[in-house]
């Protein structure tokens, strides 16, 4: 195999022809795969071949087997599972990460990484309305992004009463409660597991999930020792925020480390709209979004702040003789996330803060807003049809009767091909969650989904 930049060429042009054929096909085709990991088993699973292969045909190869099994999730049709799609700008960058290697821990070896990524962390920090002393790391996704928040709560409220979490570990160390709302995000329990920390504490919450003040007070009467307040900004079918200012103030009264979920519904905070809705979030200690979600950045890109920087590079920095590391300052990007190494995942967060500026973030923000409201609107008025929850973001949660009844018609809108809206159960009944995240939804996309549930909605039931 030859060296140089000539050898990529042949193989990057294939891939820059097969990517622009991919983004032109969105607007028309259907939304779901048209075959399954099993079909797709035996075109990826042949034998290793005993010699090389052209790289450009390896490109070729990789689309013909990949094809049938593509999800359109940057269509402006899809509303599934809270993904949001990619900006140009920032589709454009995360191929630059790739192309320039980089390996993103260390501001001595890859500065231009980091400075990159320090502007974007303070830009985030600029929009959100959140302290401009925090510490910004880009982590995997809104699970690690969690993690790095709730593991800088779980040492500062440690060593608070005196445990050395580093050098005594967690057996015999008191035990850190934590508070959740009934209807946290699951991830919050998977971290607390990662962390050693065990089942929450769950706290009531109201007919849309927002956590109960009085409720969060009551529950924390009896606290004396290290404790972790998680709240939540932007309910996962409901759309709705936890009442920050009132539950931050709670917790802080019990020295209580307080984390921000706030994988999609943080992005409220740069509008003048919605930002009511987090009011007080600043006065939280930790903070967790998702950039591939309504920033709308490639995957894998979440947000994690701290807002206290020596606790979390306390908890995640690494000395060692072969790293030259910064001293003070910003730090190093390494020693805000759970990997050593890593990609430039902040580059692509750089690009789409600078493509869209501050007007355009907001333009985003309420823009993905607006899109849910008018399909809550369209579907209220189809017959049959039930919103459930109350439409305050970009989450809509629907009923078409019984349980039995929703399953049916979200398997045929699933079917029909012409957009995709998710099944899920919220108060104990099933119901069709849609989550509008995509940067390219616009009015054509909202009529052609409605028209999509109409028809589902129109046949028959089975028997």
């Amino acid at each position: 195999m030859t060296s140089g930049s000539h050898s990529y060429e042949a193989a990057l042009e294939r891939a820059k022809a097969h990517a622009l054929e991919w983004l032109a096909s969105l607007p028309d085709r259907p939304v779901g795969p048209s075959q399954d990991a099993d079909g797709l088993a035996a075109a990826f699973g042949h034998p290793l071949p005993e010699d090389p292969t052209d790289p450009a045909t390896v490109i070729d190869e990789l689309v013909a087997c990949a094809e049938p099994g593509l999800m359109a999730m940057p269509s402006g049709r899809f509303f599934g599972w809270v993904i949001g799609g990619t900006l140009p700008a920032a589709l454009g960058a995360d191929w630059l990460v790739s192309a320039w290697d980089q390996n993103a821990g260390l501001r001595y070896a890859t500065p231009a990484m980091a400075a990159a990524e320090e502007a974007a962390g303070g830009w985030l920090l600029d929009l959100l309305g959140l302290p401009s002393g925090a510490d910004v790391g880009f982590t995997t996704g809104a699970t690690m992004a969690n993690f790095v928040g709730l593991a800088s709560g779980r040492q500062w409220v440690l060593e608070r009463v005196g445990w050395d979490l580093p050098k005594d570990g967690l057996f015999g160390a008191p035990r850190v409660r934590v508070f959740v709302g009934e209807e946290r995000h699951e991830v919050i329990d998977l971290a607390l597991r990662y962390l050693g920390l065990g089942a929450p504490t769950a706290v009531a919450v109201d007919a849309q999930g927002r956590l109960d003040p009085e409720a969060l007070a009551e529950a924390m009467t009896d606290v004396d020792g290290p404790a972790i307040v998680c709240l939540q900004a932007g309910n996962l079918h409901s759309g709705a925020f936890d009442p920050m200012a009132d539950a931050v103030r709670i917790a802080h009264t019990h020295g209580a480390w307080v984390h921000v979920d706030g994988a999609f519904g943080l992005w409220a905070a740069v509008s003048p709209r919605y930002r009511t809705h987090v009011a007080g979030l600043d006065t939280a200690d930790s903070w967790a979004t998702d950039a591939h979600k309504t920033l709308n950045v490639p995957y894998d890109c979440g947000v994690a702040i701290v807002s206290r920087p020596e606790v979390v590079r306390s908890v995640f920095g690494v000395h060692t003789d072969y790293l030259i590391q910064a001293e003070g300052g910003p730090g190093d990007p390494f020693e805000k996330v759970p990997e050593l190494s890593r990609r430039a995942r902040g580059i692509p967060v750089w690009a789409a803060l600078r493509s869209l500026g501050r007007s355009g973030t907001i333009g985003l923000v309420e823009g993905l807003a607006a899109h849910a409201q008018s399909l809550a609107n369209g579907l209220a008025r189809i017959p049959g049809v039930e919103v459930v929850n109350d439409v305050v973001f970009t989450q809509v949660c629907v009923s078409f009767g019984s349980d039995e009844r929703t399953r049916e018609v979200t398997a045929r809108l699933i079917a029909d091909g012409t957009a995709w809206m998710s099944g899920s159960r919220w108060h104990d009944r099933d119901v069709l969650r849609i989550s509008v995240s995509n940067w390219s939804t616009d009015a054509d996309d909202v009529a052609a989904s409605l028209g999509a549930v109409e028809r589902a909605v129109a046949l028959p039931e089975s028997s």
